[in-house]
């Protein structure tokens, strides 16, 4: 029988008295969603595990800071975001963005999400997939960030704002324009114009 994970402030806690298991309960509890943020920004499984270890790293150095105003999972995500930017400022370049969970989000919109019932419908998914993230890597990074926090991971207008440190009138004006200028790069893309038609034939 798996066994039972304990509350996050409970593991905070210990480990803020030195219980290296308790920050192993954590580490395991969230690194697969902090690695999923650092995959979707650097389309590179090293690079998302270092980035998810420097996080990680990150947060065990904090941790004395950590006074419980939000959730350790909305800070945990403001660490994560911060990583991820600056490590895109290095590298002041970008690279591909996987959307292999973006094109089935209920509240993207301008997103295919019917699941693929033959090989050509397959195949066109993921030609549409490849096409959007094209777009996708011609946006800003912020505008990256909030749609991978809100459309991939899922979290609320709440945990951006906390996560980001903003308003949440911000984060819902932030989040139109990102979602605009994405849509405006898929609507002038001629490849994924194509795409979508022949799928509406």
């Amino acid at each position: 029988m798996a066994k039972e994970l304990r509350p996050d402030d409970v593991l905070v806690q210990k480990s803020k008295n030195g219980d290296l298991d308790a920050f192993d309960e954590l580490v395991k509890k969230y690194e697969s969603k902090i690695y999923t943020v650092a995959y979707r920004f650097t389309s590179n499984h090293a690079d998302a595990n270092d980035l998810a270890q420097e996080t990680f790293i990150r947060v065990y150095q904090s941790l004395g800071t950590f006074r419980g105003d939000s959730s350790f999972a909305t800070w945990l995500y403001r660490i994560a975001a911060n990583v991820c930017r600056d490590e895109l400022r290095r590298q002041q370049r970008r690279k591909k963005v996987s959307l292999d969970e973006i094109m089935s989000h209920p509240g993207g919109n301008i997103y295919l999400a019917d699941e693929a019932s033959s090989p050509e419908e397959s195949l066109e998914r993921n030609e549409l997939q490849r096409a959007v993230q094209k777009c996708l890597n011609t946006l800003s990074e912020e505008q990256r960030l909030i749609l991978v926090m809100r459309e991939i991971q899922g979290l609320s207008y709440e945990e951006i704002a906390a996560s980001l440190d903003c308003s949440l009138g911000t984060v819902k004006s932030r989040l139109s324009r990102s979602r605009q200028a994405l849509k405006q790069k898929v609507l002038g893309d001629r490849e994924l114009s194509n795409i979508v038609a022949r799928q509406l034939k």
